[in-house]
């Protein structure tokens, strides 16, 4: 292997999205950081983001409220006070989003005064939704790239993948278990370059790339979870994930949501027939909660066995829908769909993790220095389901508080002098890429048939069984291969399958985002599933 130079910084950030560059420009003022992006810096999930992020704005809307939506959503096994925690920051720290730049959309009122545009999605009692058009997250990703490439404190390195965290007792060092950097693979030199860090940020994002349909893009594959399990991080209820009601449905449109405020602002869920269903379902409607459209969609396919239903806006004036989802309208217009005219076909799809990596208040995980923040981690927040535009909130809230605590600790936060290079000694290059792309497949296919929106224990049993021998065969191939893009990513994701599976088999009900036809009702009292390596025989 070639002699590659060390990194080296204060605060190493893996991931780009709103999470980890928030955090990154709150940083960045005293402390030397560094963010890893896998691909082009704004290829993340919150560059899709198309809703908006919510917070009390309204004066006739309350912290109050807000907090007691999110917990309705989130069927009972939420933790409040992550939940206050959250509500009551919401304002200042989208306060701070617009101090960087972010152009939100606003409205004149009757009475003359400008104001921010609020739209409602499903699960909240107001309007308390800002947003930039239909695609907030772009706004908001651009705005935060833009001020992190321009900071001098603030090094970006895109296409690097993080091979794993550096442990401090995995190598050999006394004392309390703390990270002490990480090993990156950068794609474009193609070679693994150690970093020393004082503190390591987790904001990777989630696993929703588990699944053969998902509204991500391609980085999301579980990467923070599976590291941070490695190192000795508990995690915590990943059977939650969350299917977005509203992907379209088309050939040539992998990955493309229809935002949930569509329906906020009146779009109706029908049949190929043209009848509505969604009434006869949930008295909100097209407003419940994800997990109950996105149920009730899938069961009416089934029901009918209709390949998708469809999403019907073509009753509002058509000036109002190009106005308010000019992207969205665009998109389906250049597919030859016109949304002001006629009925989109739409299906679920795998969207958003709501469980993670174990922290507190301010980011903190099981291992010292170790930081997860945004989707990859389990705050407590979304309990069994996520409300709509609480995601990006959350990157925001929590941004700001592992920033707090890390600038707090950085002065008793010490470096090691000297890590292990990465040993390619025992490996070679790879014979057969089949192998990877074969069980990217099988994984993927498995874990929507087996692990999907309605579950059983049986499906459960026949997915852990194939998670275990895929797992042998990718730990072989990473023992004996150099390492690339590919295996990377599949070997974290087969890691967050089976931890996904594991947390499903221990859920004796049926709750939120887990449906299983074996446990159909919920409990009376429950809990969040927690797993933890040091105590599971599952540690890899």
């Amino acid at each position: 292997m070639m002699t590659t130079p060390e990194l080296s910084c204060d605060v190493l950030i893996i991931g780009s999205g709103a999470a980890g560059l928030s955090l990154a420009l709150r940083l960045a003022e005293k402390h030397k950081v560094i963010v890893l992006s896998k691909g082009p810096v704004s290829e993340g999930s919150t560059f899709y983001a198309q809703g908006g992020i919510a917070a009390v704005f309204d004066e006739t809307d309350s912290i109050a409220s807000h907090v007691e939506d999110t917990l309705i959503a989130g069927a009972g096994i939420c933790d409040r006070h992550a939940v206050e925690f959250v509500a009551s920051n919401a304002r200042a720290c989208v306060q701070w989003l617009i101090d960087q730049g972010v152009l939100f959309d606003t409205h004149v009122q009757p009475n003359g005064k400008e104001s921010y545009h609020l739209t409602r999605e499903g699960g909240h009692s107001h309007r308390r939704i800002l947003h930039a058009a239909d695609a907030t997250g772009k706004e908001v990703e651009t705005t935060l790239v833009s001020r992190a490439q321009n900071h001098p404190h603030i090094q970006v390195l895109e296409r690097s993948n993080t091979v794993d965290l550096i442990i401090s007792d995995k190598i050999g060092l006394p004392g309390p278990r703390r990270v002490v950097g990480a090993w990156i693979w950068n794609r474009n030199k193609e070679w693994v370059e150690t970093c020393h860090a004082k503190s390591v940020v987790l904001a990777t994002g989630g696993a929703s790339k588990v699944y053969q349909y998902t509204t991500n893009p391609d980085i999301s594959s579980g990467d923070g979870i599976a590291m941070a399990w490695r190192a000795g991080c508990r995690v915590a209820n990943l059977e939650f994930n969350q299917f977005h009601p509203t992907a379209l449905y088309h050939p040539q449109a992998r990955n493309f949501l229809l935002t949930e405020a569509l329906r906020g602002e009146g779009a109706y869920l029908k049949r190929p027939d043209g009848s509505r269903f969604m009434p006869d379902i949930d008295e909100r409607g097209e407003l419940a909660p994800r997990d109950i459209v996105a149920r009730a969609i899938d069961h009416e396919m089934k029901r009918l066995g209709a390949d998708c239903m469809f999403l019907d806006i073509s009753h509002k004036p058509e000036d109002f829908v190009r106005q308010h989802f000019p992207m969205i309208y665009e998109k389906l217009f250049d597919l030859g769909m016109d949304l002001t005219k006629e009925p989109i076909p739409v299906v679920p799809a795998a969207h958003y993790t709501c469980g993670g990596v174990v922290v507190d208040d301010y980011g903190r995980t099981d291992v010292d220095g170790l930081y997860a923040i945004g989707e990859v981690s389990y705050t407590g927040l979304h309990g069994a389901n996520r409300m709509a535009s609480n995601s990006l909130l959350e990157c925001l809230v929590y941004g700001w508080s592992a920033a707090m605590d890390i600038d707090r600790r950085m002065p008793y936060a010490h470096g090691v002098d000297v890590l292990p290079a990465w040993d390619e000694s025992r490996v070679e290059n790879a014979d057969e890429r089949v192998v990877i792309q074969h069980n990217w497949h099988e994984l993927r296919l498995l874990m929507w048939d087996y692990v999907g929106i309605v579950r059983t224990t049986k499906r459960l049993e026949r997915a852990l069984r194939r998670i275990t021998m895929l797992q042998q065969e990718i730990d072989e191939y990473y023992a004996n291969f150099r390492v690339s893009n590919n295996l990377l990513e599949l070997r974290n994701l087969v890691q967050v399958a089976e931890l996904i599976v594991r947390c499903a088999m221990m859920r004796k009900e049926s709750r939120g985002l887990h449906f299983t036809l074996d446990y159909p009702h919920q409990l009376a009292e429950s809990g969040p599933s927690i797993l933890s390596p040091l105590t599971s025989h599952i540690n890899r």
